[in-house]
């Protein structure tokens, strides 16, 4: 449950800094039913006193839930980015704009399953999650600069108690929204990085997918958000690919395999002899990568 220590300060240094933001208030809300969810499924396994909380089928359901009212309620607001209203996709020339329709709001519900999930499955090991997630909320914040810039809400205050009128701050809502969350993930892991005293649990975990999510549904940036939580994909692939071959082995064969030694991917490589912290520090090294890669895509996507 460490997520309750560091998820609501993202949040708040966000929204006091953009107070009047229709987005930031949007995706914070996302963040927030995501981390209830987390919660819900941190304090059971609590009671129960052992891991299983929510079944894993309740708790994709709930998710489902959560991304589906989320997807409605953009398609029934006014937000600022041009994409959103319009259900179009930004994606680096020559493929340019891609009309999505009604298929938007699947896209959306799809990327709040799979983000908040892809998370929580990468939360096995001390500053993993938390530090790609950091990097991925940065990848995500330089794409979508473009996208609506503005006012950020405290300077424009400020900006008309001084009797400036029009002034603008050049950057995006969302994007103070992505750096304070990366802020807030990097103060955790000083309580999380090798040997840990402090876990984010699924409140954690998934509050990170939902908001990563969100900043892309805002805005049609869903490219650079799998770019940027690259490892998060890794993950999640890995455990989807394990579970597919074992079951077809085992309906053909009789004896289920495995096509790595454990799963999620980062438990194959300690298996396979890496220790911790190297592990940890080269997902860290992909991500900074993944994350200027990302903030690029999106800067000539849109």
């Amino acid at each position: 449950m460490g997520g309750l220590f560091f998820v609501p300060i993202g949040i708040v240094v966000a929204k006091s800094m953009c107070f009047s933001s229709i987005e930031v208030s949007r995706v914070a809300t996302a963040t927030l039913a995501f981390a209830a969810i987390g919660l819900f499924d941190d304090v059971l396994s609590h009671v129960k006193n052992h891991n299983s909380g929510l079944s894993a089928w309740i708790r994709i359901l709930l998710e489902v839930a959560a991304g589906t009212w989320f997807s409605f309620w953009l398609d029934t607001t006014n937000m600022s980015s041009p994409y959103c209203m319009k259900m179009l996709v930004p994606l680096p020339a020559p493929l340019g704009l891609v009309c999505l329709g009604k298929y938007y709001l699947f896209l959306t519900t799809f990327c709040f399953v799979s983000m908040g999930n892809g998370v929580n499955l990468t939360d096995g090991l001390d500053g993993l999650a938390g530090g790609t997630a950091a990097l991925a909320f940065i990848g995500m914040s330089i794409s979508v600069l473009p996208i609506c810039p503005g006012q950020i809400g405290f300077l424009s205050t400020f900006d008309s108690y001084l009797g400036y009128k029009g002034a603008t701050v050049l950057g995006d809502d969302l994007a103070v929204f992505g750096a304070s969350m990366a802020g807030a993930c990097f103060g955790f892991l000083l309580h999380n990085r090798y040997k840990a005293s402090v876990f984010m649990g699924d409140t954690g975990s998934l509050a990170l997918g939902g908001a990563l999510a969100a900043m892309a549904a805002c805005t049609g940036m869903f490219f650079p958000l799998f770019i940027s939580s690259g490892i998060f994909v890794l993950e999640t692939v890995s455990v989807i690919m394990q579970v597919s071959y074992f079951k077809t082995t085992k309906f053909f064969q009789g004896a289920g395999r495995r096509l790595f030694r454990m799963a999620p991917f980062h438990h194959h490589l300690e298996l396979c002899g890496l220790k911790e912290p190297i592990i940890v520090a080269g997902a860290y090294v992909i991500s900074c990568w993944l994350a200027v890669v990302a903030g690029y895509v999106g800067l000539i996507s849109a």
